[in-house]
């Protein structure tokens, strides 16, 4: 999948106006029928199938909030099978909607700028559920697993069940981030998936709970390790590309402590710091020659990373400066590309200058919990996008080496030791 992308000067892009935020439309039966018909091929491609619990005390045409984990793309192909033909809308990033907005709007898409603080998508959100009587399918971990484990949850969220009132329902997906992990470039394997719906909390059960209570509950069912369950049901990953861009989230080296000198490429992981070299095999799990992979569970080696990246921030010696390519977001009709600049991340949080010192922007630790970071996006390369409610920026790091995990995992950390 690609996304319009139009080269103009900053100043340009600055002049330009600015998207209106427009009141949700309820899904017609028609684009919920073309959504589930686009949906069946993929799903048939990895034997989907799904059980439901509990789901006989939702009334059918009862608006709800769906709250699903967040491995790939065919998420929302799951969900647009497994609730239809109920309406609902669907909050997702707003640059899924540059050059495509009729048809997002009119597919029930409410957007909203991840980590970005966006008091307009809660309304949206009510809108949705009491105007509309339309049910609002909700990714809360808002960007993919990295790693095959679950990403931060906003503190925000239970106080946001609050709000809504309405019966919560969690949908929960098993295979899809071994169908297609984020790190492995748009290579698909061929792995079975399957999704457990089930009715978690009626507004009653959400009444006479607290907030943190509600989080506690909500942290509980965002639990959960895509390569231990690929082990505990045995299933065999035989493409030769299941380590291809491994390194992305692997980014340092367990033995010799290089970063960005990891490379992995068919069935291996390289370390071109010191040599040692790892094998991603059939069931997920890291072995090495020597007999010593350090790591042999990628979830544990991310979470090492982590460790070493609060280490640094605790030392006062965490710094990432890369010069980039800056794109940025505005509106709906394009992706601009404005020049060149440089990213900065230490303890005070990013600091984006460019285009000519035109462009000067900086974020505080305290202003996201996470950071929205990718890899390959829209087949442009990896990004990590910062910006507030008026204006995005979209940065592609032109150096070597894998930074966009190690900045992602920084801005967590810092987030909550600030």
């Amino acid at each position: 999948m690609k996304i319009k992308n139009t080269a103009l000067s900053y100043d340009e892009v600055v002049r330009l106006p600015k998207a209106t935020r427009q009141k949700p439309l309820k899904p017609s039966l028609f684009f919920r029928t073309l959504l589930k018909a686009l949906s069946a091929g993929e799903l048939k491609q990895v034997d989907f199938q799904w059980k439901e619990q509990g789901m006989e005390r939702l009334g059918k045409e009862e608006p709800a909030l769906f709250l699903m984990n967040h491995s790939c793309f065919l998420d929302l192909k799951i969900a647009a099978t497994i609730l239809y033909p109920r309406p609902f809308n669907i909050v997702c990033t707003s640059d899924g909607f540059v050059g495509k907005d009729y048809l997002m709007r009119h597919l029930g898409c409410i957007p909203t700028q991840k980590f970005v603080s966006d008091p307009a998508l809660v309304r949206d959100m009510v809108y949705a559920l009491k105007k509309l009587r339309s049910s609002v399918l909700l990714y809360p971990e808002a960007s993919y697993s990295f790693d095959g484990t679950a990403t931060p949850l906003p503190d925000t969220l239970g106080k946001c069940l609050k709000l809504l009132k309405v019966p919560v329902v969690m949908i929960q997906t098993y295979g899809a981030f071994l169908h297609d992990p984020l790190y492995n470039g748009l290579q698909l394997r061929k792995v079975p998936v399957r999704a457990e719906m089930r009715y978690l909390l009626s507004p009653e059960d959400i009444a006479t709970k607290t907030v943190p209570e509600l989080n506690a509950i909500l942290k509980a069912q965002f639990t959960f390790d895509g390569f231990r369950y690929q082990q505990a049901q045995g299933i065999r990953i035989t493409e030769p590309f299941r380590a291809d861009g491994l390194n992305r989230v692997l980014y340092k080296c367990p033995v010799c402590g290089a970063e960005g000198r990891m490379e992995g490429k068919g069935a291996l992981l390289t370390c071109h710091g010191c040599g040692k070299v790892w094998t991603l095999g059939e069931t997920g799990v890291l072995t090495a020659a020597d007999g010593n992979p350090v790591f042999d569970h990628v979830p544990d080696w991310y979470a090492w990373e982590r460790e070493e990246v609060k280490r640094e921030i605790q030392a006062g010696t965490y710094r990432l400066d890369l010069p980039v390519t800056i794109r940025m977001l505005v509106d709906t009709k394009s992706l601009y590309t404005v020049g060149t600049g440089r990213l900065v991340h230490d303890g005070t949080g990013f600091t984006l200058t460019g285009c000519d010192g035109k462009l000067a922007y900086h974020q505080t630790p305290a202003a996201s919990y996470s950071l929205y970071a990718d890899y390959f996006w829209y087949e442009l390369g990896d990004m990590i996008c910062i910006g507030d409610g008026n204006t995005l920026y979209y940065c592609f790091p032109e150096t070597k080496g894998d930074v966009v995990a190690k900045a992602r995992l920084a801005a967590e950390e810092l987030y909550t030791l600030t």
